[in-house]
């Protein structure tokens, strides 16, 4: 990896719009969806009733998180037809365009270890204690078994995701202190560690998207300068190295459905290796 900050050859190369163009529009769209929540309760129009577990857009659009629908089947409480409507209709979306997209355009907490990852940066620190890989996986089934023992859902008793969003509805009490300690952990523990070894929520909704049409793809991987930029701002840096470096399968595209569809390797990449496309587009150049 280069010494000078990762996307700094790209925005030379580029223009900086064009080298933070996915970034933008990922805070855009994040910034959009936590305001249609907060615009009812802080100004008193109600576009959008709920949360990101559960809602309802202007009286008639239901949306339900597949997660929480889980959650309640485990717990063994049977959900409302809407709900089950809302759920269909959340699942289709993420089952078409990358259940992790979610991760990394919609959940708020993505801003939040976003930030921790820049300052790390920032602060030169290496290494790290970061969970194995498969944490996740037993978190989740861990969840999802306490939930049916209890008859309650667990997850949201510590979800920072929902602790968020009522912090900015309500007023941050304890919400502030689960969110600092995802901040904490991913500086001064691992890097990307809530996101990238922690969070259930995550493996949940890389499942949806094993079979997602839009993916990142490196056509234009045999003009890599090795820089690393990619690999430094990537959430789940494993996910690119058989696209871009052909280990495993011959064409360019990221299929690991742990890939968020972020586009920060787009961004950073002085040499315009990758691009957002779909899966049925495997050819180079």
């Amino acid at each position: 990896m280069s010494a000078q900050a990762p996307g700094r050859d790209a925005i030379v190369a580029k223009g900086w719009l064009r080298a933070h163009k996915w970034l933008l529009l990922r805070r855009m769209t994040q910034l959009l969806v936590m305001g249609v929540f907060l615009i009812g309760p802080w100004f008193g129009w109600w576009l959008v009733k709920g949360n990101l577990s559960s809602s309802k857009t202007l009286e008639v659009l239901p949306l339900t998180d597949p997660f929480m629908l889980l959650q309640l089947l485990a717990a063994r409480h049977w959900p409302e037809m809407e709900a089950l409507i809302g759920a269909a209709i959340v699942l289709g979306f993420y089952l078409l365009v990358g259940g992790r997209v979610f991760c990394s355009w919609v959940c708020p907490m993505n801003v939040v270890t976003d930030a921790a990852s820049w300052l790390r940066r920032r602060l030169g620190l290496k290494g790290g204690r970061a969970p194995h890989e498969s944490t996740r996986r037993w978190l989740l089934a861990a969840i999802l078994v306490a939930t049916a023992l209890i008859g309650s859902l667990v997850w949201e008793w510590v979800n920072p995701v929902s602790m968020l969003q009522r912090g900015l509805v309500f007023g941050f009490g304890a919400a502030w202190g689960v969110v600092l300690v995802v901040f904490a952990y991913d500086v001064l523990v691992a890097s990307r560690g809530w996101c990238g070894h922690l969070c259930p929520m995550g493996v949940f909704y890389g499942v949806l998207g094993k079979v997602a049409v839009w993916r990142v793809s490196a056509p234009q991987r045999s003009e890599c300068n090795d820089c690393m930029d990619c690999f430094a701002v990537c959430p789940e840096p494993q996910v690119i190295r058989p696209a871009l470096k052909a280990v495993g399968q011959s064409h360019p595209l990221i299929l690991d459905s742990a890939c968020t569809n972020c586009g920060r390797c787009v961004d950073v990449c002085s040499q315009n290796v990758f691009r957002l496309t779909s899966r049925f587009n495997r050819s180079e150049k």
